[in-house]
């Protein structure tokens, strides 16, 4: 198995079980740690019946891991997508339009590390969004890893990679979305801004933040107070507070 053909892994035993279960016609196969007997590879092995698998020892699994936590299993994908529920664009608008005033959209202006990008997908999924919408270039994509973080959210939750991040905000936001971007710059708290209705709640990249343009085409920007002497969160941690704010104004 070369470097070029790992996308087509998912490796993990949430990542496995859950595609598993959503699409188990896109797996051509399962390596398995030959010797492993505990009952949470167990449970995965007994959904996973009538798929072909290969029973092989750690060295063999590390190496289609290349250095992932594979947890003793690895799945082989016909398709390269990682995610079960790929979108383009129309898909997107299509989905905003049927939503209306629920859709909820999370967007990551150029987060590249894809244990970041696995987190904030995972979060994404607890807290009901509709999809997640990156750019197609300098940002991460679906690669195993982040299917692994993501702990199975990554076949629930859409992952949209857009050419034009700024165009397709300004298209969102003709179909009724309320922009909201958080930077430290802003003066609103979280907590004190209104985020009921549909919106888009768009997160800038590690360290840089959001771009310029792209801030420039959000109707509100927001702050998260920081009490203590970090500046700054982490983006996917960023992105659980500021999801479960948006909960919890809608559920009350």
């Amino acid at each position: 198995m070369s470097p070029k053909d790992s996308n087509s892994l998912t490796y993990g035993l949430h990542a496995v079980q859950s595609l598993v279960k959503n699409h188990p016609e896109r797996i051509a196969k399962i390596w398995v740690l030959k010797g492993r007997h505990d009952q949470r590879l167990q449970n995965v092995l007994d959904e996973a019946k009538g798929i072909d698998r290969v029973y092989c020892k750690k060295d063999k699994l590390n190496e289609l891991a290349q250095g992932g936590n594979h947890q003793g299993i690895i799945a082989d994908c016909e398709r390269q997508e990682v995610n079960g529920r790929a979108w383009d664009e129309d898909d997107l608008y299509d989905a905003v339009a049927l939503a209306k005033n629920k859709a909820l959209l999370l967007i990551l202006d150029g987060v590249t590390d894809p244990h970041n990008l696995g987190a904030c997908i995972r979060t994404a999924d607890a807290a009901g969004v509709l999809a997640v919408v990156v750019p197609k270039d300098n940002a991460s994509g679906l690669t195993p890893v982040v299917a692994k973080v993501a702990c199975g959210a990554a076949e629930t939750v859409p992952l949209v990679q857009v050419t034009n991040l700024s165009r397709t905000i300004q298209k969102l936001k003709e179909l009724g979305l309320w922009m909201i971007g958080t930077t430290g710059e802003a003066t609103l708290s979280i907590y004190k801004a209104k985020l009921t209705g549909p919106m888009g709640l768009v997160m800038g990249a590690e360290g840089k933040g959001m771009r310029r343009l792209t801030q420039e085409n959000c109707d509100e920007l927001i702050q998260i107070p920081m009490a203590g002497q970090v500046s700054s969160l982490n983006v996917s941690v960023a992105t659980g507070v500021a999801l479960f704010e948006i909960v919890r104004q809608r559920q009350s």
